[in-house]
């Protein structure tokens, strides 16, 4: 059986509701919906947060030796106690911006056919999706909390403690930017899919470029001037690198305005650049399946 689509489809099908409340009361909806199946693996979650913080501790002793050996107690503007933070906050920045999955799942949903459950109902593919990534998100920072909050609590006397109230609200929203271009960014990749049947090549690629140019490895300052500079103006900082400096009070006055600022640019470039893939992708679109 096969469906075929409009080769100019129709705009209204995003917001077949009467009213753009029924259509946010929709997407309401599927959150609630979405935080209550993730909540049936709140163990997962407890279990899988602990987990992923054990590598810390080779970390450490790797930055140790590190620091030791060189002979250096300051390495690109980073102590050894701030390194270890940073490295602590990453975790912070990839809780919000990492999205498993999205790319895959969307390229995926493209080859079978069953994308077009989204084009026959009044539901919209990436309003759906960020309903339900975004209670994801949610449900994991509620479960995480007491072991993160357990693991920062030991590891306390690696950060001066908490930074001044407008610091701590420009970290809270350079996080909130890192979930929009984090969903985007692997929703636009996952559009590849109406152009190339198999998109594994170019994910693996992706993921793992992504890892070392967001400063997930280590800070982007160790790089040369120039490499550092170039990755700074890129929107891949913002997924780990931009987060931990703004804590740690690395990025101040108007830098750190500038920062905040590019971050939202970048946010919104890549929730244009998604959903014009999305158009342009429909135009020659065929579902095949029952």
């Amino acid at each position: 059986m096969s469906v075929a689509i409009d080769p100019e489809p129709d705009d209204s099908y995003e917001l077949q509701s009467p009213t753009r409340k029924g259509t946010w009361q929709k997407y309401y909806r599927v959150l609630r919906v979405s935080i209550a199946e993730r909540m049936t693996y709140r163990a997962d979650f407890l279990l899988g947060t602990f987990l992923r913080m054990l590598p810390m501790v080779t970390t450490i002793l790797l930055w140790q030796a590190i620091y030791k050996g060189s002979g250096q107690e300051v390495l690109a503007g980073f102590k050894y106690r701030e390194m270890i933070a940073y490295l602590l906050l990453v975790h912070i920045s990839r809780m919000f911006s990492s999205m498993p999955g999205l790319a895959a799942g969307i390229s995926r949903e493209i080859r079978e056919g069953t994308l077009k459950k989204y084009l026959i109902q009044p539901l919209d593919l990436l309003g759906y999706l960020i309903s339900y990534r975004t209670a994801h998100k949610i449900t994991y920072i509620l479960m995480a909390a007491l072991p993160y909050g357990i693991i920062f609590y030991i590891c306390r006397h690696y950060f001066d403690g908490l930074p001044s109230a407008p610091i701590c609200l420009a970290y809270v929203l350079s996080l909130l930017l890192s979930f929009l271009i984090g969903f985007y960014f692997e929703a636009a990749v996952g559009m590849v899919g109406f152009w190339f049947l198999e998109v594994t090549s170019i994910l693996y690629i992706v993921i793992t470029l992504n890892y070392f140019i967001s400063g997930q490895m280590l800070p982007l300052d160790l790089l040369p001037p120039f490499w550092a500079g170039l990755l700074k103006v890129m929107p891949f900082q913002y997924m780990a690198y931009f987060p931990a400096v703004v804590f740690l009070g690395k990025v101040q006055g108007s830098e750190l305005l500038w920062g905040l600022g590019l971050e939202a640019f970048w946010a919104i470039f890549f929730a244009w650049l998604a959903r014009f893939l999305y158009r342009r992708g429909l135009r020659h679109y065929g579902a095949y399946g029952g």
